[in-house]
């Protein structure tokens, strides 16, 4: 079992094609899907994360 505390994404559709979200103890932040999260876990600074989560919301404003 994962240390992590996930959030799930606020914007999740129905069923289980959702991103999973939690803060690492590492300072990372840590990724995963909904359908399976005890697999893959990506790893990624707060800064890339955050200019991630800018470009996606300035493309919806956009788009």
């Amino acid at each position: 079992m994962s240390a992590h505390a996930w959030q799930k994404s606020s914007y999740c559709a129905q069923g289980e094609a959702c991103v999973n979200v939690a803060a690492a103890w590492t300072g990372a932040i840590a990724l995963t899907e909904s359908g399976d999260p005890t697999g893959a876990i990506l790893h990624t600074t707060p800064a890339a994360w955050a200019a991630l989560v800018r470009a996606v919301k300035e493309n919806r404003a956009h788009g």
